[in-house]
């Protein structure tokens, strides 16, 4: 019979792949609690969180969405949030009609206002939506967090992101992994805040 057993090697390699990106996640507290804090005070003044991402990570961003609008831990509050990669026939409507690069982006334009939250995802950040779904957000004075991997790419380098969330790594594998664990922090962290409304004011973080 064939030998079954997987070298402890590749095991070991598999793992060690995945140690740097979520220690620099560790390193990175204060940026993520920024985050949260402005998303919670977005939130707290009746802002609505609109996720967007290709790929696995418009599945991501569809995650995202329920886990706000329907919580899993019992007695959490629901919050409002949409993806915009929910509804395939507005996707490929306007996909067809002036080109995917702007999916999501028209779709904030008619959808966002201002003190919403837009929320994207990239795990190279080298999708041009994305980056275009964060100008238009900023534009309507949406604030904007990116979650992206590698060096961040064209979304990091956007003076219209405010928040950039990094998985320090370029296997897309491993940067997805980083992200669910990323956007389940927000989640949990924005809850805390909220618990507390009377941190929600810039001069908390500062």
């Amino acid at each position: 019979m064939p030998d079954r057993h997987v070298p402890h090697t590749v095991v070991d390699a598999a793992l060690e792949r995945r140690r740097r990106p979520m220690e620099t996640l560790l390193h990175e507290a204060e940026p993520v609690a920024r985050a949260c804090h402005a998303m919670a005070a977005r939130f707290h003044r009746g802002g609505t969180l609109i996720v967007f991402g290709n790929g696995g990570g418009s599945t991501d961003a569809q995650h995202i969405s329920v886990e706000f609008v329907h919580p899993v831990i019992v007695g959490k509050r629901a919050l409002p949030a949409l993806a915009l990669t929910a509804d395939i026939a507005t996707m490929t409507g306007i996909a067809a009609r002036v080109g995917f690069k702007e999916v999501f982006a028209h779709q904030l334009r008619h959808l966002a206002r201002e003190g919403d939250i837009a929320l994207g995802l990239s795990v190279d950040g080298e999708c041009a939506n994305v980056v275009r779904g964060f100008e238009q957000a900023h534009e309507l004075g949406l604030l904007t967090v990116a979650l992206v991997g590698g060096d961040g790419g064209a979304v990091a380098r956007s003076a219209a992101v405010d928040h950039v969330l990094r998985a320090d790594s370029d296997d897309p594998r491993i940067v997805k992994e980083a992200h669910v664990t990323i956007y389940h922090v927000l989640w949990e962290l924005v809850h805390v805040f909220l618990e507390h409304p009377g941190v929600l004011t810039p001069e908390a973080v500062s």
